[in-house]
C-alpha cells in the first residue's frame, strides 16, 4: 500500500494516539514492530498517519501496549479500515486543506463547543454573511474561490443539522454580534438566523456582553470537538497562517478549563437570545 502523501488531521490524530499508547507502555518502535509482525518503518508510517491499519491490527496493537481503556480502543477501532470519502473531499485541491480538516473533525465529533470574539460561528453564518467575510481577505480572493469557500461553509452546517444533530454550545462575544459585515440588511438577517438557531434542541448559544469585562482567550476563535472518547478530542484555532490543531492531553485539559471559565462570563441561553434580539432591533 502506497503511503498517504498528505494525511488529514484525523488520520494524524489516529496515528498520534497510537504513538502515545506505545510510549506509555515504554516500548520502542522496533519492539512494537516485531510483536506485530512488521517492520519499524510501518510503525513509523502508521504513527504519522501515512498508513492506515485494519481493526484487527489496531486491537492487536492495543493488546501489545496493554491498553485497558476499552472505550478508547473501540473509538480507535471506529477510525480504522476503508472509510467512505466524506462530502468535503469534493473541495480537495480547490480550497485550503485546513478547511477540509475542520469539516472532518466536526463530522466525527459527538459534541462541539466554540468561543468566538470577532466572528460569528461558521456553522450558523448565512450565505451573504460568509461571502462578506471572505471578501475581506487580503490579498483578495478570486470570485470563484470565494464562492467555493462559501459553498463549503454552507455544507459544513450539516454537522449539526438533520440526522446528525449533535449538541452544540457556542459562546459569542457582543463585538461579533455588532460588526455589520455586508451592511445592515445582511447583518440583521444574520442575527435573525442566529435567533432561529437558539430554538433548536441541540443548539445552545450564549453571549458575552461588553459589560462582562475581560475573559480567558479574548480575541481567539476556538473550536473544541469532543470525540467518542475524550482522549481523541481535538481543538482547532484560526490563525493568519491557517488552521492550527491541538490534541496533546495537557493542551486538551487546558482548553476545557478555559472554555469552562469563558462560559461563566456569558449570559444564560434565554438572556443571550433576548440580547441578540435587542441588537437586531437596533440595526
Amino acid at each position: 500500500m502506497a503511503p498517504r502523501t498528505t494525511p488529514t488531521v484525523r488520520q494524524r490524530r489516529f496515528g498520534g494516539e497510537l504513538r502515545r499508547l506505545r510510549e506509555a507502555a515504554g516500548m520502542s518502535a522496533p519492539t512494537a514492530a516485531g510483536l506485530l509482525g512488521t517492520d519499524r518503518t510501518n510503525i513509523s508510517n502508521i504513527e504519522a498517519g501515512r498508513y492506515g491499519i485494519s481493526e484487527e491490527r489496531l486491537r492487536r496493537l492495543a493488546s501489545i501496549y496493554e491498553c485497558d481503556d476499552e472505550s478508547l480502543v473501540d473509538a480507535l477501532a471506529a477510525m480504522t479500515g476503508g472509510r467512505k470519502a466524506g462530502w468535503w473531499e469534493e473541495y480537495r485541491g480547490k480550497i485550503p486543506p485546513g478547511f477540509l480538516d475542520v469539516s472532518e473533525v466536526e463530522h466525527h465529533a459527538v459534541r462541539l463547543r466554540t468561543a468566538q470574539t470577532a466572528h460569528l460561528p461558521g456553522l450558523f453564518q448565512t450565505e451573504a454573511h460568509a461571502r462578506a467575510v471572505f471578501e475581506l481577505i487580503v490579498p483578495p480572493l478570486r470570485r470563484l474561490e470565494i464562492e467555493l469557500r462559501v459553498a463549503h461553509r454552507m455544507a459544513r452546517q450539516r454537522a449539526i443539522d438533520g440526522a446528525h444533530s449533535i449538541p452544540y454550545l457556542g459562546i459569542i462575544h457582543e463585538s461579533a454580534l455588532r460588526i455589520q459585515l455586508g451592511g445592515r440588511k445582511v447583518a440583521r438577517d444574520q442575527l435573525n438566523h442566529l435567533l432561529a438557531a437558539t430554538k433548536r434542541d441541540n443548539v445552545t448559544l450564549r453571549v458575552i456582553p461588553f459589560t462582562a469585562g475581560g475573559f480567558p482567550m479574548a480575541g481567539d476563535t476556538v473550536l473544541y470537538a469532543e470525540a467518542a472518547n475524550p482522549h481523541l478530542d481535538t481543538v482547532h484555532m484560526d490563525s493568519p497562517a491557517g488552521a492550527i490543531f491541538y490534541d496533546a492531553p495537557v493542551q486538551l485539559e487546558n482548553f476545557r478549563r478555559r472554555l469552562d471559565l469563558i462560559e461563566t462570563a456569558a449570559l444564560t441561553p434565554q438572556e443571550s437570545a433576548d440580547f441578540i434580539h435587542k441588537v437586531a432591533r437596533e440595526l
